[in-house]
Formats: structure tokens, C-alpha cells, sequence
């Protein structure tokens, strides 16, 4: 495992490629250009064939230079540090920080690859590698690149860490409907490596994204806790929600919020990807504030009481009392969040 550091203090966990995968991606690299430098010569051979020797050994340098040099580095700049072998071996080329190359970059190495690699035969690349810590040759040295694996065994990503156990089920009130994946994806990415971050870097890290979580949710996060601890408890309710969800599916069951307590008939319950399901109304019906789960009825007639508003994370009126018709009745939370479940 190769450390990188950005520019932004975060450590990439890099796994470098070791010298039989890279010498398997130049075997095949190299039987491909071969094969294009045959047919390409052989078809200039014949267009040539009534020109004098010299024209003719102008023509053999310009294949040589622009098929075994000019190609690689057009394929490498194009695909971004994957050639047809290191696609095959799941390799790629990146910069020293992590980032793709560039053409100046392709342009190095392929320079340098003429003199370790044909003239040599790769046997200066092959030592340059053996002695090299992450297994770099002359180009990649020059060039500042490393030549990493991009496909990892499976079940090798870091688990997101458990939050403190006073703030596990916190948030169970928390409407998480429009928090876009790509803020969870964020805060995961963060939540797994934030222990090998700058603690400045982390710690502002941290706070925005619980900034832009609590803009998302409408609701801030509480006095005194930890923007790192926010974040775990808010994934871990998530995560929870996602398993009771799919219990509830695999059951034929549905799970929600409710406000108020109608007297009859039916209403709609809502969890955080729209409604789901309809249940009944009545004397043993679990209403007031919190989740419910009870049997799917589809679809929801409509209620004889005045309509009830159903949503994710909105707790019910005060003493149970019944919402004003059409009018999502919600005190004031008195922490900063919905009260819990």
C-alpha cells in the first residue's frame, strides 16, 4: 500500500502494481504496437517501393517514431494512464498525487521508455523497478507517475465507524428525503478516513459537511456535539432505516411517520422515499409521534375526517391531539431536532 498526500492533506491509500502485473501489461502492449508497426511498415514498404533509399529511410524512421513512440503516448494521454495491457491487467498510470496524467506526463514516459525498453530490451526498467520502493521505472520516475492497481480484492473498504452511544437513535426523527447521494457519499468518504486527515483539515472538513447536512435535513445540529459525531449518528440512522426497510418489504409491512390522530378510515404513511402504503385507523392503530409499521393497504381510500398530513421525521400534536385540517401540526423542538422515535 502506497500513502499519497494531496494537496488538500488527504492520505490516498494507493495500491502500487508489482513488476509481473506491469511486465504482463507491456507484454500485451507491446505485441499490439508490434503488430500495428508490422502492417503499418509493410503497407509503406509497398507505397514506397519507386522511391530512392533515402526517401525510403525517412519514411521507416517516421513509422518507427510516430507508431512505437507517437502511439503510446496518444493512448496514455487519451485514456488517462490506461493502455490496452494495463485495461486488461487492471492497471493504470497516475500522477504522484493521485490525480490523472497529462500529456507531458505520457510524453516522459514514453520518451524515457524508448531507452529503457526497446533499446534495452526492459532491462533497465526492470531494474529501475526491482530497486525502487513503488516499483517505479526511469519514466515514471522523471515524469513523477506511479502505476497503481485500480481493481482491489472485494470487501477491503473501510467500514464507516459506529457513532458514541449516547447519540445512536438521536435522530430518529431526522427527515432525510433530500439529501442527495452524493452528500452521502461525501460523508462517508470522510467518515472512513478521517483519522488519516490533518486534524484542522478534518475538523473544518467535518463542520462543513455537517453544514451542508443540516441545510439539507432543515433542522441544525445540537449544541455541544461534535460535527464528526453528527455525522456518524446521521448515517447510522440512515443505515437503520435501510434495514427496517428492507425487513419491511421482505414482510409486506410499511414503515412511517404520522401527525395527529384520526378518529376512522385510512392515511397514508410516508417514509423517506415517498408513500408506500395506506393503514387503518382505529382504536388499537399505533398513532401519535414516532414510526409506525403496520400491513400495506393498496390503494389508501380517503379519510371521512378532515385529511391528515403524513410525512417522514414530524412528530405528532401535542398530547396526541388531532392536526388542524390540512396543516402539518409540529411543536417547537426544544433541542434542535425532532424528538426522537
Amino acid at each position: 500500500m502506497s500513502e499519497l498526500v494531496t494537496g488538500d492533506a488527504v492520505v490516498l491509500g494507493l495500491r502500487t502494481a508489482k513488476l509481473p502485473s506491469r511486465a504482463l501489461a507491456l507484454v500485451i502492449d507491446l505485441v499490439a504496437v508490434g503488430t500495428v508497426f508490422v502492417l503499418v511498415s509493410v503497407g509503406m514498404a509497398i507505397a514506397t517501393a519507386t522511391l530512392d533509399d533515402a526517401a525510403v529511410a525517412a519514411v521507416g524512421v517516421a513509422t518507427f517514431l510516430l507508431v512505437l513512440v507517437g502511439a503510446p503516448i496518444a493512448v496514455e494521454t487519451l485514456s488517462h494512464g490506461r493502455s490496452l495491457g494495463k485495461l486488461a491487467c487492471g492497471l493504470r498510470v497516475v500522477r504522484d498525487d493521485g490525480g490523472p496524467i497529462r500529456f507531458r506526463h505520457a510524453l516522459v514516459r514514453g520518451a524515457m521508455g524508448v531507452v529503457e525498453i526497446l533499446a534495452t530490451l526492459g532491462v533497465i526498467a526492470t531494474v529501475a523497478s526491482l530497486v525502487s520502493a513503488r516499483g517505479r521505472r526511469l519514466g515514471d520516475v522523471f515524469a513523477g507517475t506511479l502505476v497503481v492497481r485500480e481493481r482491489v480484492p472485494a470487501g477491503r473498504a473501510a467500514a464507516v465507524p459506529p457513532p458514541p452511544p449516547w447519540l445512536v437513535g438521536r435522530f430518529s426523527g431526522l427527515d432525510l428525503s433530500a439529501v442527495p447521494d452524493e452528500l452521502w457519499l461525501a460523508v462517508r468518504q470522510y467518515l472512513t478516513r478521517m483519522h488519516q486527515l490533518d486534524a484542522v483539515v478534518g475538523r473544518a472538513m467535518a463542520e462543513r459537511l455537517a453544514a451542508e447536512l443540516a441545510a439539507r435535513t432543515g433542522v441544525p445540529a445540537p449544541e455541544g456535539v461534535p460535527a464528526a459525531a453528527f455525522l456518524a449518528a446521521v448515517v447510522n440512522e440512515r443505515q437503520s432505516r435501510d434495514t427496517r426497510r428492507a425487513f419491511a418489504a421482505a414482510s409486506g409491512t410499511v414503515s412511517g411517520f404520522v401527525v395527529g390522530r384520526p378518529q376512522s378510515g385510512t392515511v397514508e404513511v410516508t417514509d423517506d422515499f415517498g408513500t408506500v402504503g395506506a393503514v387503518g385507523a382505529g382504536a388499537d392503530a399505533p398513532w401519535g409521534a414516532g414510526p409506525v409499521t403496520a400491513p400495506v393497504t393498496h390503494p389508501a381510500p380517503v379519510a371521512a375526517s378532515p385529511r391528515v398530513q403524513v410525512a417522514p421525521g414530524r412528530p405528532a400534536g401535542p398530547d396526541g391531539a388531532a392536526a388542524e385540517p390540512g396543516v402539518d401540526s409540529a411543536p417547537p423542538p426544544t433541542t434542535g431536532f425532532a424528538p426522537p422515535a
